[in-house]
């Protein structure tokens, strides 16, 4: 191990510290990294994307023929497992590089598709059909394929900046090797030998980096707050929690680019002069914690994160927390109490982390891709990555695409581009080409972008000013068949289930305000005047109970809760309407208001339909028309899904 430390320390050295003047050292080093980034290859590879997506797409079963074919056939190849490189709406993706040419990437490649890929392009050198060709990845001095265009010019990827994502789906995430090859590390050795702690700081701060996981603080702020504070120890957090509904950035930044992470967290602990950091990641993220835990394990192998590293002086090491999946965890607080062996509940502010945190300790919390863009600052400058953005919020973003878009997955734009962009350029427009309604931005604790927002620049103030946020960066995308009421009762639901139950406003307030919308969004039950009176009061106080909760609730999470109810009550409040007055969900979505009625001139008169109700709602004699008693019915479809002389209609 000590020589791996110091074959390493002496090439780091080099790189970071020595003056580039071109003699024969410097052409052996340029060689060797070559290598590792395969630009020089002496037998074929396949990339495989294995991320989660591209594993719960049917990467695993792609990877087997892969590994029989070249057995069978007995080629020499090497396979490497990717993560995602963000189009998830075309996974599997597999990449196949042959000797002296560049890198092709091929979508959607189910097991049936391998063997006819491999055979064209291992066994006889030639492109397959290109339908199946997403684009060819340059390699330095390899040859083009022909008529193919490159991946970069894709309109998925042409539009966007990626810093956090740059090696995500493109490196082998578990070999050190190639993230070094790429200029890993090289900020980190810069850090701790040209920099003092403060330094760093200033940089982070000059650069513009606001944290990326929710609230939006100055990143380089916080870490002097905690450089500030004496004592003998300090601790660095990286919430790894991602609880939003839609949001799965963190993950794929994870599984695709460990050390870019760890490397982040290795500099901000310098800055603020700790020398323990955790990942608090939720246990649902196997694959990202093993190759996590892998990446950590290299790192030390390779003297990067230990005792005394390179003879600085500096000490790092880093451990991963698994969480329970708890969504109130991604409040830094309630974090820390899990971190501690605590419930996770959230503690009164002030004091703040920076000053007393993690075991009563001056702590700093940012989350994945907050510490995933650090080394880029460092590598390059504050001015660098300040350049990128809008006069308040700097560098890029990445958000996760879901719902009912074209192409799902993982795009890193940057700020003040506009949704519209996101949406219509980079994602193809909404799915079969239906009415776009809403985006929901920033997860449960965010808002509603409509159709009049669409052009909107992204960036932490304009969201704000039409009643959303950034967030961690989850954009669901709804269409003309989403109902916003319906919307808003799921998002409320997940917020009341995950509330900690710690202070009355967010426990009891939300826990009523899913009743009021439950309540509009259902039948009333016949004579029950009771029960029409509280859904009257309920409907009159719903937005003022939003206010109560945002003004009163202890943490941000309690503080953000109603703004689901209250962004939709804004933007579609004549579909709020519909169901309070009219009792009518005009998307046809909310079950209990949905009306069947049975067309007497259709029915035959079978009893299909009556036989299929579970609640004895139908009445009728055979051979003769039915009729839906409507006091009965509990609008399950039970009868439109059997009737097989389209004689039920909703109305």
């Amino acid at each position: 191990m000590s020589t791996v430390k110091n074959q390493y320390k002496e090439f780091l050295i080099n790189e970071v510290l020595r003056d580039y003047s071109g003699n024969s050292k410097d052409k052996q080093i340029h060689e060797k990294i070559s290598v590792m980034k395969h630009e020089v290859i002496s037998e074929p590879i396949i990339y495989v994307g294995a991320g989660t997506c591209g594993l719960g797409a049917g990467a695993g079963k792609t990877l087997e023929v892969v590994k029989s074919f070249l057995k069978d056939n007995n080629i020499n190849a090497r396979i490497i497992e990717t993560g995602c490189i963000g189009l998830c709406a075309v996974e599997p993706i597999v990449d196949i590089q042959l000797p002296g040419y560049n890198r092709l990437s091929f979508q959607e490649v189910t097991a049936d598709k391998v063997v006819p890929i491999l055979n064209s392009m291992l066994l006889s050198n030639k492109i397959p059909d290109d339908s199946i060709i997403l684009g060819q990845i340059e390699i330095p001095n390899a040859e083009k394929w022909n008529k193919i265009a490159y991946l970069n010019e894709h309109p998925f990827f042409a539009p966007q900046k990626r810093l956090v994502l740059k090696n995500v789906g493109i490196i082998d995430p578990v070999d050190i090797n190639e993230y070094i090859a790429r200029d890993g590390y090289k900020s980190y050795i810069k850090a701790i030998n040209l920099y003092k702690p403060i330094d760093i700081c200033d940089i982070i701060e000059k650069s513009g980096l606001r944290g990326r996981g929710g609230g939006g603080f100055p990143t380089g702020r916080k870490w002097k707050f905690a450089n500030s504070e004496v004592n003998d120890q300090k601790y660095l957090i990286c919430n790894a929690d991602e609880g939003d509904p839609g949001a799965f950035m963190d993950r794929a930044v994870i599984e695709g680019d460990p050390h870019r992470l760890i490397e982040g967290m290795a500099i901000g602990a310098y800055a603020i002069g700790a020398t323990k950091a955790y990942v608090y990641i939720r246990a649902e993220y196997p694959l990202a914690i093993e190759r996590l835990e892998i990446a950590i394990k290299q790192a030390k192998e390779f003297g990067l994160i230990g005792k005394n590293i390179f003879g600085t002086g500096v000490n790092f090491e880093i451990k991963i927390k698994k969480g329970a999946g708890a969504f109130v965890c991604g409040e830094e607080t309630a974090l820390m109490n899990s971190i501690e062996g605590k419930r996770g509940m959230p503690r009164s502010r002030p004091p703040f982390p920076t000053t007393s945190g993690l075991f009563n300790k001056p702590t700093v919390i940012n989350n994945v891709e907050t510490f995933s863009n650090v080394s880029s600052i460092i590598y390059h400058g504050a001015d660098w990555f300040s350049s990128t953005g809008t006069q308040n919020s700097k560098g890029t973003k990445v958000f996760a695409l879901s719902g009912k878009i074209k192409l799902t997955g993982l795009v890193e734009i940057p700020m003040g581009t506009t949704i519209r962009q996101i949406l219509f350029d980079i994602a193809g427009g909404i799915k079969n080409d239906k009415k776009f309604k809403a985006v929901q931005i920033g997860g449960p604790s965010g808002g509603c972008i409509t159709e009049q927002n669409l052009d909107i620049q992204i960036d932490y103030e304009s969201l704000i000013k039409v009643g959303a946020m950034m967030g961690s960066g989850g954009l669901v995308v709804m269409d003309e068949d989403n109902c916003m009421v319906d919307v808003a009762k799921f998002f409320m639901s997940f917020i009341q289930k995950e509330s900690c139950g710690k202070c009355i406003p967010c426990r009891e307030g939300t826990k009523r305000l899913l009743e009021i919308l439950e309540s509009i969004t259902s039948k009333p039950k016949p004579g029950d005047n009771t029960e029409a009176l509280d859904r009257f009061k309920g409907v009159m106080q719903i937005e003022k109970l939003c206010n109560v909760i945002k003004d009163t609730s202890l943490c941000g999470l309690g503080q953000t809760a109603p703004n689901p109810v209250l962004s939709t009550l804004k933007w579609f409040k004549d579909e709020y309407e519909s169901h309070v007055f009219d009792r009518h969900c005009p998307a046809g979505v909310c079950q209990n208001l949905k009306v069947y009625k049975i067309d007497v001139e259709k029915c035959t008169g079978c009893t299909v339909c009556a036989k299929k109700c579970p609640v004895g709602a139908i009445i009728g004699t055979r051979k003769s028309p039915h009729f839906i008693n409507e006091d009965k019915c509990i609008g399950c479809g039970a009868c439109y899904e059997a009737c097989n002389f389209e004689a039920i209609r909703i109305v």
